[in-house]
C-alpha cells in the first residue's frame, strides 16, 4: 500500500488517491490536520500561532482521538505568498497524508489552496480568508468557507447607508481579499442610494498611509471605508487619527474588517467610534466567554473569531469524521454539510451546497474608553444579522453546486 502511495503520488497531474482512507477506515492510522497561516506578517497578530493553538484545543477537547485513531495538527507559515501556500498544501496531500487543511488567512493564498483541495479531493476549510470568491465563481466541492466573506462585510456599509451614510471613499489592499471587498461594499452602498466618490489602492504591508487618507480628505466623502486587514488596517486608523480625519466629524472611518486585536493594538482612544461586522465576539454569551478566557490563559489574548473559527471548524470536521466513520473526503464533507453547527461560534449553523458556512453575524462599534470596564471590553454588538439575510442568496450565486 505504501510503495503504491509513493508511486501514484510521483505521477504529475494525478491525484494521490492512494492516500485516501476507504469507508470505515482512517488513512495512515492517523488523521492529520494541518494549519497553514501567517505566522510573522501582518496578518499573524489575529491569526498565526493562535490559530495554531485554537485548533489544538479543538483536538485536545475531542480527546486527541477519533474512531481509536490519533489526531495530529501540523502548522506552516504560507507568508501571505499563494505559490509558497499552494506548493505547502501539494507537499502536505501528496507526501505528508494530511487530510484536511484549515485556515489560510490572506484571500490569495486561500483561491490557491482551494484549487490544490479540487485537484487533489481533500477538503479545505477556510477559516480566515474573506473573499466572496471561494464560494462563488471559484467554488469546489472540496472548499467550506467557515469565515465571513466580503458579501456579509457589506452589511456594515449596508447599514449605515441606511442611517445617513450617502457618500463614501475607499482606501483598498491590492489584493484579492480588498478588490472583492470594495466591489461588495460598492453594491451594498449604491443598492441604499448611497455613492462612491473615489477609491485608492495601497500595496499589501504598507508603512506609510499619508497620501491614500490625503486623497480620502480631499474627496470630502462622509465615510472612509478600509478594504483591508490586520496590520493595514492598523496603520490606517493610527494615521487617520494622526491627520485628524475624524476631528469635529468631518468623515467617519469604517474598517470592514477589524479585530479585537486590531482595536487591542491602536487603543480605545483612536478606536472608539468604529463599526465593522463581526462573526465573532468573545463576550457575546456564557460559551463564547467560557472558551474565550481558556484561550487567553494559553495564548495572552482574547481571541478573534478566527481564533474561534479555527476550533469551531476543527472540532466539526472530526465530528464529521466519527460519523462518516472514515476521513475519506467525500463522506466526511457530507457529513459536515448535513449537522448543524451549535457551538461558541454559531448556533443553527448550517453549510451550504457550495461550501458557504451560514450562520448570524453581529454589527458591532467599539466602545469609548469610559465605556470599557476590564480589559478586552471593547465591543458593543448594536445588532444581529441574521445568516440568510448576510450572506449572497444562493439564487444570485454563480456556483454550479448550487445547480445541481
Amino acid at each position: 500500500m505504501t510503495s503504491f502511495r509513493n508511486c501514484v503520488a510521483g505521477l504529475a497531474g494525478m491525484v494521490s488517491l492512494g492516500a485516501m482512507a476507504q469507508p470505515g477506515t482512517i488513512s495512515g492510522d492517523t488523521v492529520r490536520v494541518g494549519v497553514l497561516t501567517d505566522m510573522a506578517s501582518l496578518y499573524s497578530d489575529f491569526s498565526g500561532k493562535g490559530s495554531a493553538e485554537a485548533v489544538k484545543m479543538a483536538v485536545e477537547d475531542f480527546g486527541g482521538k477519533v474512531m481509536g485513531k490519533p489526531i495530529a495538527v501540523v502548522v506552516a507559515d504560507h507568508q501571505n505568498k499563494p505559490d509558497l501556500a499552494a506548493s505547502k498544501a501539494r507537499e502536505w496531500f501528496d507526501a505528508d497524508n494530511v487530510d484536511v487543511i484549515v485556515n489560510l488567512v490572506s484571500s490569495g493564498a486561500a483561491l490557491a489552496v482551494s484549487e490544490v483541495g479540487r485537484e487533489k479531493r481533500r477538503p479545505v476549510i477556510v477559516t480566515a480568508a474573506y473573499s466572496a470568491r471561494l464560494t462563488n465563481e471559484a467554488c469546489s466541492p472540496y472548499t467550506v468557507h467557515y469565515q465571513a466573506d466580503t458579501t456579509a462585510l457589506a452589511n456594515t456599509p449596508r447599514v449605515l447607508v441606511s442611517q445617513g451614510a450617502d457618500s463614501w471613499y475607499f482606501i483598498t489592499a491590492d489584493y484579492a481579499f480588498g478588490h472583492t471587498m470594495e466591489r461588495d461594499a460598492t453594491e451594498a452602498i449604491k443598492s441604499g442610494g448611497g455613492k462612491v466618490v473615489g477609491s485608492v489602492r495601497h500595496p499589501l504591508n504598507t508603512l506609510d498611509f499619508s497620501s491614500f487618507l490625503l486623497q480620502a480628505q480631499a474627496s470630502r466623502a462622509k465615510f472612509v471605508g478600509l478594504a483591508n486587514a490586520g496590520g493595514d488596517t492598523v496603520a490606517t486608523i493610527k494615521a487617520a487619527k494622526d491627520f485628524g480625519l475624524t476631528r469635529n466629524g468631518a468623515q467617519t472611518v469604517a474598517a470592514m474588517a477589524l479585530f479585537t486585536t486590531d482595536i487591542h493594538a491602536v487603543g480605545l482612544d483612536t478606536a472608539q467610534g468604529l463599526y465593522t461586522t463581526a462573526s465573532f465576539y468573545w463576550d457575546r454569551d456564557e460559551a463564547s466567554r467560557s472558551w474565550s478566557e481558556r484561550f487567553h490563559k494559553r495564548v495572552g489574548k482574547m481571541p478573534t473569531e478566527i481564533h474561534a473559527a479555527d476550533y469551531s471548524a476543527t472540532t466539526q470536521y472530526l465530528k464529521a469524521v466519527a460519523a462518516a466513520g472514515s476521513d475519506d473526503a467525500d463522506a466526511v464533507l457530507a457529513k459536515m454539510r448535513a449537522t448543524p453547527v451549535n457551538d461558541l461560534y454559531a448556533t443553527n449553523g448550517r453549510i451550504r451546497a457550495d461550501g458557504r458556512l451560514i450562520k448570524d453575524l453581529y454589527l458591532v462599534q467599539v466602545k469609548a474608553p469610559a465605556e470599557s470596564k476590564r480589559p478586552w471590553d471593547y465591543l458593543t454588538v448594536r445588532a444581529t444579522i441574521p445568516g440568510e439575510q448576510a450572506f449572497l442568496p444562493a439564487a444570485r450565486s454563480t456556483c454550479p453546486l448550487l445547480k445541481q
